[in-house]
């Protein structure tokens, strides 16, 4: 059962229901009045769908190539650290081949037994993505606190130039990525990952350099937990934000109560109750309400004005309104109680 909060005399639910939206029928959910549904699709993604399937793609495959290159100089030179890289890199192709699937499923048309379609995906991708690199994170700070105990020689300068060439393929993959990553929590994993792993080896690079130069084999471990680390505070984030989209939070920068104001102050409605705001997918927004609008010849611009206000200045496109009457909002099993 979600908690209700009164807000000016009106209502909003702290969260939307796990089952979708009022008016699509799903049980538990009794509909009072008449359902009005404003449709659409708003995607934030600044990407094309046909851009994005080619910059993951690309990436994809720069990175597995990278990955078999890294295998063969680490076995030609005999460094088990560029072998035990190659693996890590290994995890950030299965993570671009999740954003690209989930990103994929996510335009698949609904069907009759997932009405929503599948664009949930890109939600629950964007959080494996985001666990991933913190699971990797862990796995190279562990292996850089062992070697500060058990110093391993390093051929540095075969290191550092293997870590330039994967600056060069990781810088390339997140640039092709950033302008779909500003909206879109399952390609900002993607791109995380390509810009951590360039962060990661451009401090390879100069490690690599360094110690080709002194011998200091403890430079390369210290590199590694200071470039780690760094990426770990900005991968917390993504968990953070991921997990709230997983919980159907409501999306950052959306303040239900701003929401509902701009609802009650359409003329014509009296009471906003029922309110649900959340993340149909990692670019989507859905919104459900009920408004109670007493006058019936005001029901259509109601639900008109409504639909293109919470479209034009929150983004929100995909809507379903329940207009009710007076005596339909106040018997509404729906409106809190305590509302005044």
């Amino acid at each position: 059962m979600t908690a209700t909060q009164p807000h000016g005399g009106r209502t909003t639910k702290a969260r939307a229901d796990d089952h979708g939206p009022a008016g699509h029928g799903h049980p538990g959910h009794d509909h009072c009045g008449h359902a009005h549904h404003g449709h659409g699709h708003h995607h934030l993604n600044a990407l094309s769908s046909g851009g994005l399937d080619r910059a993951l793609g690309l990436g994809v495959a720069l990175n597995a190539l990278f990955v078999v290159v890294e295998v063969a100089a680490g076995l030609w030179s005999g460094s088990l650290a560029l072998v035990a890289d190659a693996g890590h890199n290994a995890g950030d192709v299965l993570g671009l081949i999740l954003a690209w699937g989930a990103s994929h499923l996510a335009r698949r048309p609904p069907t009759r037994r997932y009405t929503w379609g599948f664009r949930r995906s890109t939600i629950y991708a964007a959080l494996a993505n985001a666990v991933l690199l913190l699971t990797a994170c862990g796995v190279l700070l562990w292996e850089a606190w062992r070697r500060f105990h058990e110093p391993a020689p390093v051929a540095g300068w075969t290191v550092a130039l293997v870590a330039a060439v994967g600056v060069a393929i990781n810088t390339l993959t997140a640039v092709l990525l950033a302008r779909g990553a500003r909206g879109d929590a399952n390609v900002r994993g993607a791109f995380l990952h390509m810009a951590a792993d360039a962060a990661v080896s451009a401090g390879v690079v100069v490690a690599g350099a360094v110690i080709a130069l002194t011998g200091r084999s403890w430079i390369d471990p210290l590199v590694s937990i200071l470039v780690t680390a760094a990426v770990m505070v900005g991968t917390w984030d993504l968990f953070r934000e991921s997990v709230d989209l997983a919980l159907d939070a409501v999306p950052r920068g959306l303040e239900p109560e701003a929401l509902t104001d701009l609802l009650a102050a359409i003329p014509g409605v009296t009471e906003v109750h029922d309110l649900h705001v959340w993340n149909a997918s990692t670019s989507e927004i859905s919104l459900t309400v009920h408004l109670v609008v007493p006058e019936p010849d005001r029901h259509d611009a109601v639900l008109r004005r409504a639909s293109a206000d919470l479209r034009s200045l929150f983004g929100i496109g995909h809507t379903t309104i329940q207009i009710e009457s007076e005596d339909t909002g106040r018997e509404c099993v729906q409106r809190p109680a305590e509302t005044l």
